[in-house]
């Protein structure tokens, strides 16, 4: 099936999602960080990332544009666990502003299985391109 990079800081969210993605198949390398992640991505070809967009250091957004530089046309899924109430004071909704610099796919967190799993589905059969944003 397809190699997937999972670059999140969160221990229990990147063996929740590897476990979901073996189980189907796939190949999964997990990054605590943006710089490992791509570090990593440099040195393998991936089919897939997920991208976590907030994490010490490099977060996933500074990640995404360094990716998009080196291999514009890999699908990219954002993930967070941020709050997407609209809500006057509340922070801009940084899962669609990912997706408007060029994630094919967006997931909040706490997400299901199925969720996960048809937004990888998507990405790999559309080849990147234009896949709608899933949530919960």
């Amino acid at each position: 099936m397809a190699n997937i990079l999972i670059v999140d800081d969160d221990p229990a969210v990147q063996l929740t999602i590897r476990l979901l993605l073996e189980r189907a198949g796939h190949h999964v390398t997990v990054a605590g960080d943006g710089r490992k992640g791509l570090t990593l991505f440099e040195g393998s070809q991936f089919d897939l990332l997920f991208l976590d967009i907030f994490m010490p250091g490099m977060d996933g957004l500074e990640t995404m544009r360094h990716v998009r530089a080196l291999q514009p046309a890999v699908p990219i899924i954002v993930i967070s666990g941020r709050s997407i109430t609209p809500d006057a004071y509340a922070e801009p909704d940084f899962l669609k502003m990912a997706t408007k610099l060029g994630a094919v796919a967006s997931l909040q967190k706490p997400f299901r299985a199925d969720a996960l799993l048809a937004a990888v589905d998507g990405c790999l059969k559309s080849g990147g391109s234009d896949v709608s944003a899933s949530r919960r």
